[in-house]
């Protein structure tokens, strides 16, 4: 290939780099509506749980829709290729596809059958895995850190503990038994009962109440151990390495235009041409 050609090759790579940027840019105005609306059934699925099951069926689908939607709008294609599109796309019609499963007990009056509920926490498990991988890619690509980039990571956090929650229902229902609730659990509000255990084992605390029941449950126990650890020491570790990194550069770009920090060479060179 010619030089020209390197040249402008070059070049469409840096525009797209930039438009890209500018796309992560754009979508830190998200970050803090996700943590909200993450944080939203994580409060409220007690409140719905004492308040009566009418309740109950009345603010869990609403709460786990607005995440659902909440998710679509925060997890675009970056990137304008034919198999990001595509993959969106297939993200999307799973989220409306879980967004319409939460709603079926509401409009039916219950679940008409275990076969159905079992399908719509199984569509519902894999579109918050597939959000919780696609937001821990987008947070591991933005270029810059403050702090509604900082409320990002403690939304994926959360996002993590209420996947874990959705995905330890979704193991009871179709294997009963695989947890000991510790108490009397109507099977309206496991998601509630299972979501505290995953915060519990995220969080290290271990407190005992609700255990693993057979083997699988204990394997889901061991995952989200291994999930927290590594979001935490990984994630959370580059992000404040590049706040670091970044603050280290604005404090030299300050210095330099005060003057108490002379120019590199180059920059000198180029300034004086």
């Amino acid at each position: 290939m010619p030089p020209e050609g390197r040249a402008v090759l070059t070049e469409r790579e840096r525009s797209g780099r930039r438009q890209e940027e500018r796309r992560l840019l754009q979508l830190e105005e998200q970050f803090v509506p996700f943590l909200l609306l993450t944080l939203l059934p994580v409060f409220l699925m007690p409140v719905a749980s004492i308040s009566g099951v009418g309740l109950a069926r009345l603010l869990l689908p609403v709460m786990v829709s607005l995440l659902v939607f909440q998710s679509i709008r925060l997890l675009p294609a970056i990137r304008p290729s034919s198999s990001q599109v595509l993959r969106v796309q297939l993200y999307r019609l799973l989220g409306l596809l879980a967004a319409f499963g939460t709603l079926v007990p509401l409009l039916a009056g219950g679940w008409p059958n275990r076969e159905v509920r079992v399908a719509a926490l199984l569509v519902l498990t894999m579109f918050f895995l597939s959000t919780t991988v696609r937001f821990v890619l987008l947070l591991a690509r933005v270029p810059r850190v403050n702090l509604k980039v900082l409320a990002g990571a403690a939304a994926g956090y959360a996002h993590l503990g209420l996947t874990g929650g959705i995905l330890a229902t979704a193991i009871q229902v179709i294997h009963p038994g695989s947890f000991n609730l510790g108490v009397e659990a109507h099977n309206d509000f496991l998601l509630d009962r299972l979501t505290y255990f995953s915060f519990v084992t995220l969080g290290g605390l271990g407190y005992g109440d609700v255990l693993p029941g057979n083997p699988l449950g204990e394997r889901l126990a061991i995952l989200l151990s291994l999930c927290s650890t590594l979001y935490v020491s990984l994630l959370m570790g580059l992000l404040l390495a590049r706040f670091i990194a970044n603050r280290e550069v604005d404090l030299i770009e300050e210095e330099i235009e005060e003057g108490r920090l002379p120019l590199p060479l180059d920059a000198n060179r180029s300034r004086n041409e």
